[in-house]
């Protein structure tokens, strides 16, 4: 084997690897849910920030982390940010309260948030041009079998040993691969050009205050002062966000971008779907468990035709949108997605067999799939190659954020209408949350349908002197 090629499949490994780790913990708590609130008590909105304090702190870190990477060096910083995440999973699995597992978790997500841009800038660096689309293809595959089968592990995980394990999972890989990436990855910078500290500061206050806002509300009363002030601050934070990326020197994500009906729909879809199934999921997987009575695993088992789906269905996806092109695969996915989370809002009840839910799971997982494979393409193809790195990074926050929002905005509805006295009122809250969920990923298909009917790109074409700068998440 050749060095650059070797040097290709190292990369390939440890970031792949790395990305399994952080895609993994965005959604393998969500089977644990019960578990950790019979163990650490806690009411619901302690169980949204066990799950949301690691996508917020990722959403808004993420583009940050990049511009870290490009300024201090990618090898120098994916390995801090590894080192991070491994350090705060041990201090979540050994958290003696719920408090101190959502700081943890924020942790994590502040390690993720380093670490996840960071594998695709430095395996871009690591394989040559003509090789790029079959690593991105794998590296891609990894993290949807992440994404696929995080509720299974934590599921099982949970009831055959302990919680805790989905934490302490990560120890091992995560030391396993420090050395590795010492060794094996090569060192490169970007461009050098300035941080945007007040970006993410208003980035990160804006987004706080509204998720704090949302997931207090139905705590503390929707005109609190505090929930007020969160959501009041929160919204003029980002609007303050908005405005210096339009005017602003170097902003983390230029608002001219958005001009683009390319980039500004297709990036309007993915948070919304990722709102309406990452809030569904929360509140689905419990529903499994604490209504149903099934175990941590068999949720997890039968949760699989929706979170598994992709797996088989985004092959296909890539095939029918080099034919016809990203915006109908992308709209048709999220169209039925959508049906599928009205259908199981129509059937849930305290006694649902699973054969009554399974046309819905299997209807959302296809979607799911759909959705995935042309998303990367038409976010790629909406922008100049030099402005990739930027549209990739602005696309995984919003998705992120998204998920943060998603959770919180649904267990309000879920809050405000049941909550968990019984299996009837938990019934009662999960109707209406999942109905909404399926109302905003339906909207996620009508802004989809603002993409321009053109050919999807694909990032393997980038030129070769752009690969340093390419997936970056955040370059200029």
């Amino acid at each position: 084997m050749s060095q650059q090629r070797a040097r290709a499949v190292w990369a390939l490994v440890i970031t792949s690897v790395a990305g399994f780790m952080a895609s993994l913990d965005n959604l393998v708590v969500t089977t644990a849910l019960p578990s950790i609130r019979e163990d650490l008590g806690g009411a619901l909105h302690d169980l949204e920030w066990t799950v949301s304090a690691y996508t917020l702190t990722f959403a808004v870190l993420l583009m940050f982390g990049a511009a870290l990477g490009d300024r201090f060096g990618r090898r120098r910083l994916f390995i801090g940010g590894l080192a991070l995440f491994t350090v705060a999973s041990a201090a979540a699995a050994t958290a003696p309260g719920i408090d101190s597992l959502i700081a943890a978790r924020a942790v994590q997500g502040v390690g993720a948030a380093v670490m996840m841009p960071l594998t695709l800038t430095l395996l871009t660096a690591a394989v040559p041009a003509e090789k790029r689309g079959m690593a991105y293809g794998i590296w891609g595959a990894v993290n949807g079998l992440a994404v696929a089968s995080g509720p299974l592990v934590g599921g099982t995980l949970t009831e055959h040993i302990s919680w805790q394990w989905i934490f302490w999972l990560n120890v091992p890989l995560g030391l396993a691969l420090l050395p590795l990436a010492r060794l094996r990855l090569t060192e490169s910078h970007g461009t050098g050009a300035p941080l945007d500290v007040r970006g993410t500061l208003l980035a990160s206050g804006g987004l706080f205050g509204i998720v704090y806002g949302l997931v207090r509300g139905p705590v503390d009363g929707w005109t609190g002062p505090v929930v007020l002030t969160g959501l009041f601050a929160g919204a003029a934070l980002l609007a303050g966000f908005v405005l210096h990326g339009m005017r602003g020197r170097d902003p983390m994500l230029p608002m001219r971008l958005f001009r683009s009906r390319a980039f500004a729909g297709i990036n309007a879809a993915s948070m919304l779907m990722f709102l309406g199934m990452f809030g569904s999921i929360f509140l689905l997987s419990q529903y499994m468990q604490g209504v149903l009575g099934y175990s941590p695993t068999e949720a997890g088992l039968r949760m699989l035709p929706w979170t598994g789906m992709p797996m088989l269905v985004a092959p296909i996806a890539g095939i029918l949108s080099d034919r016809v092109g990203g915006r109908p695969v992308v709209a048709t996915g999220l169209f039925l997605q959508a049906a599928g989370l009205g259908y199981l809002a129509s059937v849930t009840s305290v006694d649902a067999s699973y054969a009554a839910q399974l046309p819905g799971l299997i209807l959302s997982g296809i979607g799911m799939g759909l959705f995935f494979a042309p998303a990367s393409s038409l976010v790629m193809s909406s922008v100049k190659p030099g402005e990739q790195g930027i549209a990739s990074g602005a696309n995984n926050a919003l998705r992120e954020v998204g998920g943060a929002l998603g959770i919180a905005v649904m267990s309000s509805i879920f809050a405000a209408q049941g909550g968990y006295e019984s299996a009837q009122t938990f019934v009662d809250g999960l109707r209406p949350a999942v109905m909404v969920g399926a109302g905003v990923v339906g909207l996620a298909g009508a802004a989809a349908l603002v993409i321009p009917g053109r050919r999807t790109g694909a990032p393997a074409n980038s030129a070769p002197d752009e690969a340093p700068r390419v997936l970056e998440g955040a370059a200029h």
